[in-house]
């Protein structure tokens, strides 16, 4: 599972910038625009630039294959109080992209971001969002050769607050694994985790979608168990698609036929008309 979560974080964090630049200002030749003003190639970042302007040529700068001089933009900026290019500084340490993969670097810059007061509706929400449950992703199994070591507890924490006060789909799909295996120091709890499956199932979670179909299909609704497993195997990503897979075949093989017909039925219904069907 720690593959596919950090997949599914570098889909989310794509989606972030995405969204973060596209209604900012649009177009990426809009920040080559700065170019001469806030870069040298000989010597860096000018002096005394605008953090918000090296921030867009940074991001400009990754987009065209430039990542050594996104990294640097990225690093004056983030030095300078712009919290979108300590995020982006995150990803590429997380990710190894553009700079060598270094976890505990990108553990310290995620933690810089969640000590940033930000408000749940903010701007700026997504990147602390995503940055919680990457803190909670490294602390669940700890960073070998850093000080950050496996601790449950912190993790469940930082997932909670993804989850309860940004209410980031991952975050709360995590929180249902923990309560329905009693981990983080929670107590294991079906309906608890099926609680938080649903949020975020409802928005569109695939592995949400197909576990809280799997605890459904174990508690004898086996139509509309079958048909989210069904459903979410259709909408997961390549990287989950083999454990989903694997629950849903499971699942299908011990089913009636008739009840595999109505299944496939109703799963056509989900994906057709979103989570209104699965009610």
């Amino acid at each position: 599972m720690r593959t596919s979560e950090l997949l599914r974080s570098s889909v989310f964090s794509a989606l972030v910038v995405a969204a973060t630049f596209g209604a900012t200002f649009g177009a990426v030749g809009q920040a080559m625009a700065f170019d001469d003003k806030v870069f040298d190639d000989k010597t860096g970042v000018k002096p005394q630039s605008s953090p918000w302007a090296v921030f867009q040529f940074g991001f400009s700068a990754y987009k065209n294959g430039h990542k050594e001089q996104a990294a640097e933009a990225y690093k004056y900026a983030a030095e300078n109080g712009q919290i979108g290019a300590t995020w982006k500084l995150a990803r590429m340490y997380a990710e190894g992209d553009g700079v060598a993969r270094d976890d505990y670097e990108a553990f310290k810059f995620f933690s810089e971001i969640v000590d940033q007061d930000v408000e749940p509706g903010s701007p700026e929400e997504s990147y602390v969002s995503d940055a919680l449950v990457a803190l909670g992703d490294y602390l669940r199994t700890g960073i070998p050769g850093s000080p950050v070591t496996e601790n449950e507890v912190a993790a469940q924490e930082y997932y909670m607050r993804a989850a309860a006060n940004y209410r980031n789909p991952n975050a709360q799909f995590e929180m249902g694994q923990m309560f329905l295996k009693g981990e983080g120091g929670v107590k294991a709890s079906v309906k608890q985790a099926g609680r938080w499956f649903q949020l975020a199932a409802e928005k569109g979670h695939a592995g949400a979608q197909a576990t809280l179909g799997h605890l459904l299909f174990q508690s004898g609704k086996i139509v509309r168990g079958l048909a989210m497993m069904t459903a979410a195997l259709e909408r997961a990503s390549p990287a989950d698609q083999p454990w989903i897979r694997g629950m849903q075949e499971e699942a299908f093989a011990t089913a009636g036929e008739a009840d595999r017909r109505t299944a496939i039925s109703l799963a056509d219904d989900i994906l057709t008309k979103g989570n209104n069907a699965d009610q």
